[in-house]
């Protein structure tokens, strides 16, 4: 199986991935966001540690389960060869009803065929007042394509 684009990436192919990879993540489906990664991929996602498919499709359904109504916006920062970097942002609200903003980064590494087999993920969280959302489309679903990345964006 294989995941276009494929590596050896350019600005736009490597563009095209990120977006490819938020609108996944935005479907809120582990099952479909986990065939994006090779079936041994490693992840470091925070502090924890996880390899494979199976343990990919755990962890998205326990974060989905506890990140409510997630929203994400993936934004390109550098790509070289095989190797994407994105940074993002996404909004959820816990079971109490506040709600935060992650910040984070994202190191990427493609197999030949574009999968994924190397994910490191460093995120922080920040609790913010429902009325400072930004991020206000329907979800699940994409990033409607009038709403702007992250590079108009300070923070």
């Amino acid at each position: 199986m294989s995941r276009p684009p494929l590596p050896p990436f350019t600005r736009e192919t490597a563009a095209q991935k990120a977006r490819m990879a938020e609108d996944a993540w935005n479907s809120r489906d582990p099952e479909r966001v986990a065939l994006a990664y090779t079936e041994d991929s490693v992840w470091r996602n925070r502090a924890e540690f996880l390899q494979g498919r199976p343990a990919i499709v755990a962890f998205l359904t326990r974060k989905w389960a506890k990140e409510r109504e997630y929203r994400l916006i993936k934004d390109l920062w550098a790509f070289d060869e095989n190797r994407i970097a994105v940074r993002f942002q996404y909004e959820w609200h816990d079971d109490a009803g506040q709600w935060h903003r992650s910040y984070g980064n994202e190191q990427w590494e493609f197999d030949d065929k574009g999968l994924m087999r190397r994910r490191e993920a460093s995120i922080n969280d920040h609790p913010i007042a429902e009325t400072d959302r930004r991020f206000l489309w329907t979800a699940p679903g994409p990033r409607p394509a009038d709403v702007a990345g992250l590079s108009e964006s300070p923070f």
